[in-house]
């Protein structure tokens, strides 16, 4: 039967000083299909009610603890109670949040990275397949219309066979030893007790890793890395530089820096083929950069016809006309729009369309685990090259 209502989404985490949950409010709600009506927004129930009453929320449906929303939105009606969650809090309660809500029918949103550590990578997986419900990742850059556009030229053929990827992630922002200072966003991703074993490698290497086999279709097989701590005091790394090994026989680089005084968010990728190369700025989103080795290079820009005919996938995502900037929100809506849709396909017992299931999913997320648990291997090795296990 088709659902002719908006999907309830509650919310854990994102409460006052929160970054990324706002950003998957605005998300969530941008494209009409999404309501918010319920959160357990902070780990005490005074910062919970501040923010559902900035919500304009019910203050029934404000909750103190992820398991009280459960349990409370499990006694409404359905079409009333909750469809899905969406996870906004530090990585160390990723996993028991998200099991609870799939034990209890709940589909799924996640902010990366997925869990804590691999194995509990490895269990949500399970956990996801038993529950035949649906599971998306938060990698937001992977939403952006350029990106898609990219992924398609390669999977195409355009560019070749494939060589090289070189991708980068610097920002400044951590140059100091700002924690110490009490702020919110950087205490808990410099703490090993709430962000897990990785610092930079985490929080924006595994977009990084990411990017590159998302565009590619390749995945990594081996790296050889170095991870450095150069703020004094500081627990968790600050910089990570990686040389990778894809399966086709490709090479890749991989710096991740949250020192580099003067960057913002200046996460790029170049993949060079046998035939020609592209490029792309998360800075400057609305453009691809696509070079031969005799010939002027060709810009491709977002929201012109052209670019639907190469790529009905970055078409979809296209809110706006040519000349119309769209960007990082826009981007974390095209998740929401396709993990919606896929949810609705799955509440009405229908197959959901092909473009729709064009979301980071939980075996992204294994990656991304799998993928820091080999770094931080191969820092400390002493030989070359380290596998990444499957």
């Amino acid at each position: 039967m088709k659902l002719k209502r908006t999907l309830k989404l509650g919310m854990a985490g994102g409460g006052p000083g929160a970054f990324i949950g706002e950003v998957h409010r605005k998300a969530a709600r941008m494209d009409g299909g999404i309501e918010i009506v319920a959160g357990a927004f902070s780990r005490t129930l005074k910062k919970s009610q501040e923010t559902g009453r900035q919500l304009l929320l019910d203050p029934k449906r404000v909750y103190g603890s992820y398991e009280e929303m459960i349990k409370k939105e499990r006694q409404l009606p359905k079409g009333e109670r909750i469809d899905c969650v969406t996870i906004v809090t530090p990585n160390n309660s990723h996993f028991p949040i998200a099991q609870a809500c799939l034990n209890a029918g709940l589909h799924v949103m996640c902010e990366k990275p997925m869990t804590f550590n691999t194995q509990e990578a490895r269990e949500l997986k399970k956990l996801v397949k038993a529950s035949r419900k649906v599971f998306a990742l938060m990698h937001n850059y992977t939403g952006y219309p350029m990106v898609k556009l990219a992924r398609d030229l390669v999977r195409a053929g355009e560019l070749g066979d494939i060589r090289k990827i070189v991708v980068q992630y610097p920002q400044g922002w951590l140059a100091t030893p700002l924690e110490q200072t009490g702020s919110v966003q950087a205490v808990w991703r410099t703490d090993p007790e709430q962000s897990g074993a990785a610092g930079a490698l985490g929080d924006i290497g595994t977009h990084g890793e990411n990017l590159s086999e998302y565009v590619t279709g390749l995945k990594i097989t081996e790296v050889c890395a170095d991870l450095t701590i150069f703020v004094k005091d500081r627990r968790l790394d600050d910089d990570c530089n990686c040389l990778l090994k894809f399966e086709n026989g490709a090479k890749g680089i991989l710096h991740v820096s949250q020192v580099s005084i003067g960057e913002e968010n200046n996460l790029a990728i170049w993949v060079y083929g046998t035939k020609k190369s592209l490029e792309w700025h998360q800075e400057h989103p609305n453009y691809l950069y696509v070079k031969e080795p005799d010939g002027p290079v060709q810009i491709f820009r977002r929201g012109n016809s052209y670019i639907g005919a190469k790529s009905p996938a970055a078409a979809r995502a296209t809110r706006l006309p040519f000349g119309h900037p769209e960007a990082f929100i826009e981007a974390s809506a095209n998740i929401y729009c396709n993990f919606a849709e896929t949810v609705r396909a799955s509440i009405e017992g229908v197959k959901p369309d092909k473009l729709a299931l064009d979301f980071p999913n939980v075996n992204d997320g294994l990656r991304g685990m799998l993928f820091i648990e080999t770094v931080l291997a191969s820092a400390k090795s002493s030989k070359k090259w380290t596998p990444m296990h499957k």
